[in-house]
């Protein structure tokens, strides 16, 4: 590790993971001038998904908002496969959240705080963005939940 956000992981005891290979036809993150986008990210834990379901029935609240933040990380790293340092992340412009929520769970804003406060965590400041939280019935793999993120990269 050599980055300031490297560092940050570390000091927080994270580790940025392999990024997840795509389940169909896409790639996990491209670029597109000063941005990175990246796909939708899955809580994938070293290749499958440690819980399914849906988020006020089979899961939890608090679990989901924990998965949230295995997306976020997830998401980070399909970043770094792009631009190689985080370093060159300027702010995280928009995170898209999908949460597949039991016909009467309201607290989708709740779960995608879980990814929301791991980017602020580790990119301070360049981690604070817009987002979306959208409830759905179902995700690949029946995952509770779902996050894609937009990145601005700094000039070279």
């Amino acid at each position: 590790m050599s980055g300031v956000v490297d560092a940050k992981l570390a000091e927080l005891g994270l580790i940025l993971p392999e990024v997840v290979p795509p389940l169909a036809t896409y790639q996990p993150a491209v670029r597109s001038g000063a941005y990175v986008f990246t796909a939708g990210q899955l809580p994938m834990i070293k290749g499958s998904l440690p819980v399914t379901g849906k988020v006020g029935a089979e899961v939890s609240a608090e679990q989901a908002k924990e998965l949230a933040a295995t997306c976020a990380l997830n998401a980070l790293a399909a970043v770094k496969s792009v631009i190689g340092d985080l370093d060159k992340i300027a702010r995280v412009v928009k995170v898209v959240g999908f949460v597949a929520s039991a016909p009467d769970f309201t607290g989708q804003p709740g779960v995608l705080n879980g990814a929301s406060e791991l980017l602020g965590a580790v990119l301070g400041d360049r981690g604070v963005h817009a987002r979306s939280a959208v409830g759905v019935a179902v995700l690949p793999l029946d995952a509770p939940v779902e996050i894609e993120i937009q990145v601005e990269i700094l000039p070279s």
